[in-house]
């Protein structure tokens, strides 16, 4: 009974600060930090300046050509030349595409060995062209030469440790796991941000996550995902939450954003099992004009566009070695969706206004002017789009 009453008064606190901002932007210093509260449709509405223009789509579901046939892709990268690179997770590998989207090669395989991962969940490629890819299962991040080869391996002590970005710096930020213990201790909240050297030690965390009083409701309410500028900036963005934030390479919060909601972002009651939530963002990237974009929703999703993941994961006695398992439950064979949405903010946190969508995504990024959204499980595929400048 507890957890309802509070939770209801944190979301429904949440949901009328967001109705109000709907009819008013303000901008106000809170402990020296400034923290803007977005207006309904933004300072341009439907014209934030800029458009996207869809090139291409990488994969395909229903495809006969098994390099094209991804199983859970989680993570696309470019490198110089433009050659797109996508890590296919579940058949633990990365798969190089032309700057036209042909075919050309397969690096890495399943093993333990350089070279090799199990179910990775992310990589990047660094200023030299090397890739690094986050084999977080194995608690290890593995070195890739430009060439796909096996170059070295980078030993993590922090088991939990997710979604790999290389610093202008040289140095490896890391998004850090959230369970319900550890929020424990109070006087110690856990950090979202995490950066390492390049022998996997780590220099310094930052972001302090909130403690709602409840280790399951804070996992929740602290879910975020994040990106990085070429100066080494943070900016994150909370799934259920209306809120974005920029944090300098220090971890130094520079600002903080919101914008209004057409729903209320969620809610639990005292049976966890029965909780209802709703999603306020999927994914969050930066363009070199330096202006932030969050994949949000424009409605909850609906009973039958719903699709849930999880994965399981054993590990051997024996061996050590971790076995996952994959599952997927709901309607995949839904293809289209007008809940999704582009909102694009200015580098000081001003929303200018937004793009619909037409279809699922669960990942963003943008390397130089191309923008790739994830669709993962439905479609299967990265729809890659131009950036276009108005």
């Amino acid at each position: 009974m507890k957890r309802k009453i509070f939770t209801a008064s944190l979301w429904g606190t949440i949901f009328l600060f967001a109705s109000i901002c709907a009819f008013s932007q303000k901008i106000e210093t809170i402990g020296g930090v400034r923290v803007v509260h977005n207006k309904k449709g933004g300072k341009l509405g439907n014209k934030p300046g800029v458009s996207i223009q869809l090139i291409r789509k990488i994969g395909d579901i229903d495809t006969l050509d098994e390099n094209l046939a991804f199983n859970y892709p989680s993570d696309i990268a470019m490198d110089a030349p433009g050659n797109i690179y996508v890590l296919d997770s579940a058949n633990h590998r990365v798969q190089k595409f032309s700057p036209e989207g042909t075919y050309l090669a397969t690096f890495g395989r399943r093993g333990q060995g350089p070279g090799e991962f199990y179910n990775p969940d992310s990589m990047d490629i660094d200023a030299h062209g090397f890739f690094y890819i986050m084999d977080a299962y194995q608690n290890r991040i593995q070195m890739l030469t430009p060439a796909g080869a096996g170059d070295r391996t980078i030993r993590l002590i922090d088991t939990s440790l997710r979604k790999l970005r290389c610093l202008k710096s040289g140095l490896l930020a890391v998004k850090g796991s959230l369970l319900p213990y550890s929020f424990m201790d109070k006087a110690k909240p856990p950090k979202l941000i995490k950066v390492l050297d390049q022998e996997g030690i780590l220099l310094r965390s930052f972001v302090d996550a909130v403690n709602y009083g409840d280790g399951i409701i804070s996992v929740y309410a602290n879910a975020f995902e994040y990106t990085v500028d070429r100066n080494d900036n943070f900016y994150l963005a909370y799934a259920f939450q209306n809120k974005v934030e920029k944090y300098n390479a220090d971890g130094k919060l520079l600002w903080r954003a919101d914008w209004p909601l057409n729903f209320t972002p969620g809610s639990w009651g005292a049976d966890f099992s029965a909780a209802e939530m709703n999603i306020c963002s999927a994914g969050i990237a930066v363009d070199i004009k330096r202006r932030i974009w969050v994949v949000t929703l424009e409605r909850p999703l609906r009973k039958e566009e719903k699709v849930k993941k999880s994965t399981i994961g054993l590990k051997s006695h024996s061996t050590g070695a971790t076995s996952i398992s994959r599952i997927t439950e709901g309607n995949t064979d839904l293809r289209t969706s007008d809940s999704y949405k582009l909102e694009i903010f200015d580098t000081d946190g001003i929303l200018l206004g937004g793009i619909r969508l037409t279809h699922f995504v669960d990942a963003i990024r943008i390397i130089g002017d191309n923008l790739f959204l994830l669709d993962q499980v439905r479609g299967v595929t990265f729809y890659h789009y131009k950036i276009i400048e108005k």
